[in-house]
């Protein structure tokens, strides 16, 4: 088996002992290091070291089995920088890429160093020609490298937190972005892991309330040629390229050091109770179409890594936007996913994974299969099985709007949730029947697979989109700091500016957005399912419009934290506690029969009930009517099914929960005494303050005048046994 690199200047390349085919990777013993790294249709496969200095030295790997090379090469510490170099047919009408002259990423790199120089040298084809045209130029000096890794890590006493489903508040986040501007973090510390994890940031962690940090991806990811022309940046960094690699830029001390500091971040996130969760990014590559670069997948084995079109392999099937799929019906492609999240369960102690596009994953062949090799891959495996997963539900091809469909071990990114909260509040015409299926944990989507409230992610904001406060000030995107000329980004917002777009001094309308900021959080927080918070949202962020702010590594990301919004920071805390204090917001089972007509009983009252704002109930025309913007939900404390750990019932207070979208004030009467002796206001979004002024109690059957744009909340103790 000889090399065919072709270039005259090369290294010279020697051979290495024969070492094993499994792991793949780079493996330190103590003495030297392991490398096995899979191509199916290579000829020739090099192993390149890199000194300080940057001098390459070339090795070939002999050994082959199963498809996977392997050497051994003693005294080869952690630190040392290392790539490959692929050789093979250069055919890209029969889907061969190979190019010796790019040097490659290990797929199962566990550190990276550097970044990508663009130009012609990470191209694997002529720039100035087409991607049939091969191109000789070496890419070592342009590319990233490998890092060798020493796996140990003091962990102590570290644990998951393995906080219930029911009880769990996600807070979604951007590493970079959550402490960039933040005064009490040390600046060295501020937009990395260290970061993260510093005092102050696990202090407001633990006083807002949420048990669980969503992470947007930490996969080492590449800053597009495009992007980094433009003086921009892929930011968000759903562009990923080393899925067992935490991304250098996010550490303090780069290299091989990230490993461990990425470690120090979760002990310390578990010590605090709080779970971590990666945004990962399976469905495609940073390397994209058939005019991208060769990274990593590409020149190693494009065939089996990458979905191709059927007849026409040049070029990519791609479900994701993104110019490529990975090709997960290849079971190197499945091993290096399922490698790569057990990888970050046992050797980092992450508690869970948000796939994006998901859908993306079960294509098999055109159509999107619930019952896919991955998922069923998934279901099997001891390790991933028994973390948190949850499904971002869509991809951008046929049939890829798949809300409710993924298997019962699976939460999912609640779409629907989120368009029914935002039409409900900016009186978009829909039935509240809707806004009531959504409410109490979406059991039209989830009851029938078997599943529980818990599928459900409820979620009004997420990284893609408006923040919170831009959903109330903004009818329109504003997205010219992208660089796309404004056509980025989705135009089906649902949002409401409230009657000025962008910034005003009208106080009126000022005091009306912070209203609808507080039915938001409120009705989020007061939903049955799992909670999700955009970070940032609960002290105010704004990115100015911006409702795809991937490429934007700047103010309009950065949190804010020298001017944050302390009233609506206070509110969310409350909300969060509230809903911390009361199991009756969090059920692990649905509501029984249907809506309008609970049929659990709880001393003769069903577990829920909906009213009119006359204080009687909804019948069957009434869920149906569109112009419906007002209706009253009764949440019977005493009527919980699910025991707690030990097997105690669990009795909690009634609630009535009081909507009105109107912009008038409108009377409610409460809930006659068969429902509750009396009520205690328990929180209006009409105040700054969460905590209401003390006043007495209100008499069963009181009428109750409610503000316009507003929701209360009413509470009733349990009647004494």
């Amino acid at each position: 088996m000889g090399l065919t690199t072709g270039l005259a200047s090369s290294p010279v390349t020697r051979s290495l002992p024969p070492g094993d085919p499994f792991p793949l990777g780079a493996t330190f013993d103590g003495l030297g290091t392991n490398f096995a790294i899979f191509s199916q249709a290579a000829e020739a496969v090099e192993l390149c070291i890199f000194d300080d200095e940057g001098a390459e030295a070339r090795y070939e790997l002999r050994e082959v089995d199963a498809y996977c090379w392997h050497g051994y090469l003693e005294g080869v510490e952690p630190g040392t920088r290392y790539g490959y170099r692929v050789h093979g047919p250069y055919k890209p009408e029969d889907g061969l890429r190979f190019n010796p002259a790019k040097l490659l990423l290990d797929p199962y790199a566990k550190a990276v160093d550097g970044r990508v120089t663009w130009g012609q040298a990470p191209y694997p084809y002529d720039l100035e020609a087409d991607d049939l045209v091969i191109d000789e130029t070496d890419s070592a000096a342009a590319m990233p490298k490998a890092i060798v890794v020493d796996p140990a890590f003091d962990w102590g006493a570290d644990r998951h937190p393995r906080t219930l489903w029911a009880d769990t508040v996600i807070y979604e986040t951007h590493v970079k972005g959550l402490t960039w501007t933040h005064p009490d973090i040390p600046e060295r510390l501020r937009g990395t892991y260290a970061g993260v994890s510093d005092p102050a940031m696990l202090d407001h962690f633990t006083q807002l309330g949420v048990t669980a940090v969503e992470l947007m991806p930490v996969h080492h990811f590449i800053h597009d040629h495009r992007l980094v022309t433009l003086g921009l940046s892929n930011y968000w960094g759903y562009n990923s390229i080393a899925y067992l690699a935490p991304y250098n830029d996010y550490a303090s001390r780069p290299g091989h050091r990230a490993v461990g500091e990425f470690k120090a971040m979760v002990k310390a996130l578990h010590a605090a109770g709080i779970e971590v969760i990666l945004d990962v990014v399976y469905n495609h590559t940073a390397e994209g179409n058939h005019l991208g670069p060769s990274l990593a997948f590409r020149g190693i084995d494009n065939a089996s890594y990458y979905r191709l079109v059927d007849g026409e392999p040049r070029y990519y099937n791609d479900s994701t936007g993104t110019g490529n799929s990975l090709n997960v019906r290849h079971p190197h492609v499945l091993q290096l996913m399922m490698d790569s999240l057990r990888y970050w369960v046992l050797d980092m102690h992450v508690d869970g994974f948000r796939f994006d596009l998901a859908a993306s994953l079960a294509r098999q062949f055109h159509e999107v299969d619930r019952l896919s090799a991955f998922f069923d891959i998934i279901q099997q495996d001891p390790v991933i099985s028994q973390v948190k997963l949850i499904a971002e539900p869509w991809d951008l091809g046929d049939g890829g709007y798949q809300v409710g469909n993924f298997p019962p071990l699976w939460s999912e990114w609640n779409g629907k949730y989120r368009d029914a909260v935002r039409d409900y509040w900016r009186q978009a015409g829909q039935a509240v029947g809707e806004l009531a299926e959504r409410l109490t944990g979406s059991s039209d989507l989830y009851e029938a697979t078997g599943r529980r409230p818990f599928a459900s992610i409820n979620f009004v904001t997420c990284h893609d989109g408006f923040s919170l406060a831009d959903l109330v000030s903004y009818n329109d995107k504003h997205n010219e700091a992208n660089g796309e000329g404004g056509v980025d980004g989705s135009d089906d917002n649902r949002s409401w500016n409230c009657g000025a777009e962008g910034p005003t001094d009208d106080p009126e309308i000022r005091a009306l957005r912070r209203r609808q900021t507080r039915n938001f959080l409120a009705t989020l927080m007061l939903s049955q399912g799992v909670p999700m918070l955009l970070g940032g949202d609960e002290i105010g962020r704004t990115q100015e419009g911006n409702n795809n702010a991937y490429c934007q590594d700047s103010h309009l990301s950065w949190y804010d934290w020298l001017h944050p919004d302390t009233d609506l920071l206070a509110w969310t805390r409350h909300l969060i506690a509230l809903r911390k204090a009361h199991p009756v917001f969090r059920r692990r089972r649905f509501f029984q029969g249907r809506p309008s007509r609970g049929t659990a009983r709880a001393e003769g009252l069903p577990d829920l009930a909906w009213f009119r704002p006359d204080g009687t109930e909804m019948g069957d025309s009434d869920w149906s009517v569109g112009y419906a913007k007002s209706l009253g939900v009764f949440l019977n404390g005493r009527a919980i099914p699910d025991p707690d750990i030990h097997g105690r019932p669990i009795v909690d207070d009634s609630f009535y929960l009081v909507f009105n979208a109107w912009e008038q004030d409108l009377d409610f009467t409460l809930p006659d005494a068969r429902w509750a002796a009396s009520w205690a206001v328990a929180l209006s979004t009409t105040t700054e303050t969460p905590l209401p002024a003390p006043a007495p109690p209100l008499p069963a059957g009181a009428i109750v005048r409610t503000a316009g744009h507003s929701l209360a909340l009413y509470q009733s103790p349990p009647a004494p046994r």
